[in-house]
């Protein structure tokens, strides 16, 4: 992925109500109206969240007659899973690590009649 897409997309979903509405839509496609229905703002608040999440790839906009319904893209999030599944396993690792070592140390103090 983009360093600018990566950039965009961490950044729309920095925010809480964003978040929500992406959370929203992997149930499934909804209006505007359905998306803005459990927020305390107004249409056109939720409409400029959406545009950040449209421009970031995270959704788009089809039109359905009168309807615009929004939809999740998959693909995008996929990037972002990618680049930190690399991060979560350097933890794991450094982790798993730590572990080893606090038993060798916890092995010691015993071994040595040390109490905790």
């Amino acid at each position: 992925m983009q360093t600018e897409r990566l950039d965009a997309a961490f950044a729309a979903l920095a925010d809480p109500t964003r978040r929500a509405i992406v959370a929203r839509l992997a149930k499934g496609d909804a209006s505007v109206m359905e998306l803005a229905e459990p927020f305390d703002m107004s249409q056109p608040a939720i409409s400029k969240h959406l545009k950040v999440l449209e421009r970031a790839g995270l959704i788009s906009r089809g039109r359905d007659a009168q309807r615009r319904p929004c939809r999740l893209e998959a693909a995008p999030l996929r990037d972002l899973s990618t680049w930190l599944e690399r991060y979560r396993e350097l933890w794991e690792v450094r982790f798993d690590r730590l572990d080893n070592l606090l038993e060798e140390l916890k092995d010691k103090e015993k071994r040595h009649g040390r109490k905790k």
